[in-house]
């Protein structure tokens, strides 16, 4: 794959603290009017939406996409829900995993690959307060030991 053709549009780093990844997808979204060119400006916020599986197919809601600026009626709903491109064995294995306990469907970014709107959904499960505080916990010391042997001149 050739990084230049990529283009990281909005992360959302709140879900690797919120869920335990099990499985990551890359999607194709549907987008109509403007949209595509608010999300080339990065007016695109993917902090708090969430993907859900209706009637077989998988949509992504709360996804908010500004409207550009220079747009006019073509414009669309700021946070209207979106399509995602799956093939239908994708969907069947998400759908199966999601109906078990514990399970969500998750929007981790949205990039930009060859001129098409990607966006990257996981497979995770839902952490607890004590997870949450022990994945914190490794993360400080972690960083302690990295500006430990970094002081220490070894590096």
């Amino acid at each position: 794959m050739n990084k230049s053709a990529e283009k990281l549009i909005a992360n959302n780093k709140k879900a690797r603290h919120e869920y335990f990844i099990e499985e990551v997808m890359e999607a194709g979204i549907v987008l109509k009017g403007t949209e595509v060119k608010s999300i080339r400006l990065g007016k695109v916020s993917i902090k708090e939406s969430y993907c859900m599986i209706e009637g077989g197919e998988v949509f992504i809601h709360g996804l908010h996409i500004s409207p550009y600026e220079h747009g006019n009626i073509y414009n669309m709903d700021p946070l209207r829900k979106r399509k995602l491109l799956l093939h239908r064995r994708e969907i069947n294995k998400l759908l199966g995993k999601v109906k078990e306990k514990g399970y969500a469907l998750v929007p981790l970014s949205i990039w930009i690959r060859e001129g098409l709107v990607k966006v990257d959904i996981a497979l995770a499960k839902g952490k607890k307060l004590y997870d949450k505080r022990e994945t914190l916990a490794k993360k400080d010391a972690t960083r302690r030991i990295e500006t430990a042997i970094k002081e220490s001149g070894r590096w």
